[in-house]
């Protein structure tokens, strides 16, 4: 009978099953709220008027002070559902298109979406996972080469946003509910997957996985992650060299046979 190499590793075994690495959004991937910049667009474009920003502008300053509120993300997004209500989907697509070159992509913190390629470079999936609209998700990843993107949908009739949500905002434990679809719709391990987040709503995200990182989280996220021995990522150089260097030891690379095509993909249904 063949002799185990006990100094080999699970870690150090490539993967014959897929693996992702899922990424918030707001106040881990960029700055501030997505969903802001959205909404200055569209009154830019004349889709809103100047009364309509008001509530996605007190949003965005409440977020970066004081981090997510559950009464104030539902208040942004019964607003913005009335808003959408009639409007066609291309019609959302440009407006994310429009906000990627001079609102998303200066406020992308490079240091996390460095920490995205660290994982492609693996073999890794990687996917955004946000309350934001779906179709900003999509955008991010597209452009920033990444697999794909989860995020809140509202309902299309006849070709037109309804202003109802499919199903619900991808909020706290249904963000997990989502991840653990996904994962078993590709044959993931969750043992050897990995989630990146700033918020306490996200608990179940992060311990729905073998592997977590919480990125400039919020008080009760931080006491949380303390007391579980969680990795604290502070957008600062030494905190992100060693993020790298725990990428690069301790994920498990997926076995260049097994990797499916890394082109950016519609979320699964």
């Amino acid at each position: 009978m063949p002799e185990v190499n006990s100094d080999v590793s699970r870690e150090d075994t490539p993967s014959e099953r897929p693996i992702v690495a899922f990424f918030d959004v707001d106040n881990t991937l960029m700055r501030g709220t997505s969903l802001f910049h959205l909404g200055i667009e569209a009154w830019r474009k004349g889709v809103i008027g100047p009364r309509d920003i008001l509530p996605f502008a007190w949003h965005q300053m409440r977020f970066i002070a004081k981090g997510e509120n559950d009464a104030h993300l539902t208040s942004a997004r019964e607003r913005a559902l009335e808003l959408v209500g009639g409007l066609r989907p291309d019609a959302i697509t440009n407006l994310a298109e429009g906000i990627w070159e001079d609102r998303i992509r200066p406020r992308l913190w490079p240091e996390t979406v460095e920490l995205t390629k660290e994982h492609l470079d693996k073999g890794h999936e990687v996917w955004l996972i946000s309350a934001t609209p779906v179709e900003v998700g999509e955008l991010i990843a597209r452009r920033l080469g990444l697999t794909g993107a989860l995020g809140t949908q509202v309902e299309i009739v006849d070709g037109q946003y309804t202003g109802k949500l499919v199903g619900h905002v991808l909020h706290g434990e249904r963000k997990s509910v989502a991840a653990r679809e996904l994962t078993q719709a590709i044959g993931a391990d969750l043992q050897d997957c990995w989630a990146y987040s700033d918020s306490r709503n996200d608990i179940p995200l992060l311990s729905l996985v073998g592997n977590r990182v919480v990125v400039n989280p919020d008080v009760i996220l931080r006491h949380h992650a303390n007391t579980r021995g969680w990795p604290i990522l502070q957008l600062k150089p030494a905190s992100i060299r060693e993020a790298q260097r725990r990428v690069k030891r301790e994920a498990r690379a997926v076995r260049k046979e097994s990797r499916r095509d890394r082109t950016t993909r519609k979320r699964p249904t």
